[in-house]
Formats: structure tokens, C-alpha cells, sequence
């Protein structure tokens, strides 16, 4: 039977948004499986992961997905995971009894900053925590083990200030993007941009077991939200 036009506008926006958004995590997902089955390299397939399905805060924001489906969907997802780290759910993603609760913690964020920022009508900022945990973040990881050369310890973790100057500058223009496109090109817009960079590197290095995942998204949001409110209220 021919699909017509019709067809897809009788179906319910609602319905529409969470394909949407369905489709493009499966297909992270898929790519990822991929990956895994053609690598000796589990970083990659988890920093695939990372960074795509970050991605769907763009679609969330974009088709106005209700607050109460990405709270849903991260409770599902903090749930999984965290059975993940004890059975081989997520084989790839998570090592079974890998010490770190990143993948958790990533879950966790997602749902925060949708109740948060979706309840104040101000989705970008949200948009811009989690970006900047998983391009800033994840780019940062795979930069460092790559090229990084140059390496310091906090906490007994070492970190690379390759992997750190991705971070910043990641962070930088992720946040510029999002704050200049909703807020106006001004100078005290670049400004915040630079301060959240500045302070997302600087919980990124401090962070261990992956609590990053839930510093750097939070902390930027409401770094953000905070210094934007203060320059525009001049």
C-alpha cells in the first residue's frame, strides 16, 4: 500500500517525537555494535556512544519532547546501566566490574537537566551540559590517549594537557554555538562561553570513577544559566 503525505500528519506529534528520538539512539547503538565487532578497541565504541547518543538532547530540544519522556528514559537508562557494570547487558560500553560509574552518572545528567531547564523554558541550556560533557569530554579522552604527551596527575589520575586544551576548546565552541544562536552575537556572550569552558576543564580533571559525567553536565548548565541571567539582566 502506498504511504502518502497524510498518512505521517495523522499520526500524534507526541508519537512522532519519541521515534524521532528512538530512531536516532538505536542507530547510535547500531553503529556502535559495528564498530565493536571490527575493533580490539573498547574506548572507541564507548566514546561512539558517548558522543552520539548525547546527540538526542538536540532533538529533544528541537521537537519540543515533553519534559516527562527524557526523565522516563534516563531513569530506564540509569537503571540498565547500572545492571550493566555486574552483567554483560551493554557488552563493549561497560567492562563488567570496570571501576567507574560514568555511564550511570551520564544517564543521571540527562534526566537532571531536562527537569531542570525544561521546567524554567529554557531547554539550551541543558542542550549545552550535555554537549559539552560529550563532544568536550569524549574528544578530550580519545586526544589524549592519542597524542597526549604531556601528562599531570590530580587526585592519582593522570590526565594529558592535550586531552585538557581539547576539553576547553571543545567546550568553547560548543557553548558559543548554543549561547550565541539563542542569546545574540555580543562580547559578554563569548565571555561566559570561555568561563564555562574554563571551569567544565577544571571539573573534568579533578573528577574520578566517571563522576565527571554529572559534574561537567551540571556544572556548565548552571554555570551558564547563572552568568547568562547576570550579564543580560545589565
Amino acid at each position: 500500500m502506498l504511504i502518502t503525505f497524510s498518512d505521517f500528519t495523522s499520526i500524534p506529534v507526541f508519537w512522532l517525537q519519541i521515534v524521532s528520538a528512538a530512531i536516532w539512539v538505536l542507530l547510535i547503538l547500531l553503529i556502535a555494535w559495528v564498530v565493536n565487532r571490527f575493533t580490539a578497541n573498547p574506548e572507541i565504541v564507548r566514546k561512539i556512544v558517548h558522543i552520539g547518543t548525547g546527540n538526542v538532547i538536540l532533538i529533544a530540544w528541537w521537537l519540543d519532547i515533553p519534559a516527562s519522556v527524557g526523565i522516563t528514559a534516563s531513569i530506564l537508562a540509569s537503571a540498565i546501566t547500572l545492571l550493566s557494570y555486574r552483567l554483560p547487558i551493554l557488552p563493549g560500553i561497560n567492562s563488567v566490574g570496570r571501576q567507574s560509574l560514568g555511564t550511570f552518572f551520564y544517564s543521571v545528567s540527562f534526566g537532571i537537566l531536562v527537569a531542570w531547564f525544561w521546567y524554567l523554558q529554557q531547554p539550551q541550556y541543558a542542550a549545552l551540559g550535555i554537549l559539552v560533557m560529550t563532544w568536550g569530554d569524549g574528544l578530550a579522552a580519545l586526544i589524549g590517549q592519542r597524542f597526549g604527551k604531556h601528562k599531570y596527575k590530580v587526585f592519582g589520575t593522570e590526565k594529558s594537557w592535550e586531552g585538557s586544551l581539547t576539553m576547553m576548546l571543545v567546550g568553547y565552541v560548543v557553548s558559543s554555538l548554543i549561547l550565541v544562536g539563542t542569546q545574540g552575537n555580543s562580547w559578554q556572550t563569548w565571555a561566559v562561553s570561555l568561563i564555562v569552558a574554563v571551569i567544565a576543564t577544571a571539573l573534568e580533571a579533578v573528577s574520578f570513577l566517571g563522576i565527571d559525567n554529572l559534574t561537567v553536565p551540571l556544572g556548565s548548565a548552571a554555570l551558564a544559566f547563572f552568568l547568562s541571567n547576570l550579564v543580560l539582566s545589565y
